[in-house]
């Protein structure tokens, strides 16, 4: 299984920038996805996260700025960011479950990275004020 992220740069702060986190190699179905971010020196923590049916979660930090969402055509996963601030710098991470059942956790919509499998690389976000 690969997550493979992109999207990542280096922006000034209120603009907008767009992740993807392509998917392949998985068997059964791509029960859950979130986006995750860690800046140096700090822990890492969940942005947003979705579920196969499409319901979505965020981080209080990132409501009403940022929007995740899937194109299960492509097996991809999008985190569209607004209004950038320089507090959203960080190494963004997507990561994923996928089985043949989803779990409860899936459905919850669960941010907690032990409940993902797999991981992508990381990219970068660096905003400038």
């Amino acid at each position: 299984v690969q997550l493979v992220e992109s999207g990542g740069d280096s922006v000034q702060a209120g603009r907008s920038l767009r992740l993807s986190c392509a998917a392949s190699g998985y068997t059964g179905s791509a029960c859950s996805m979130a986006w995750f971010r860690q800046a140096p020196g700090k822990e890492r923590e969940g942005v947003a996260a979705i579920v196969w049916h499409g319901d979505t979660r965020y981080a209080d930090a990132v409501k009403g700025r940022f929007t995740i969402s899937q194109d299960n055509a492509k097996n991809t996963r999008y985190l569209e960011m607004n209004s950038l601030k320089s507090e959203d710098t960080a190494k963004y991470y997507c990561a994923a479950h996928f089985g043949i059942h989803c779990r409860p956790q899936d459905t919850f919509l669960t941010m907690n990275g032990a409940d993902f499998s797999y991981w992508g690389q990381g990219t970068q976000v660096t905003v400038s004020s």
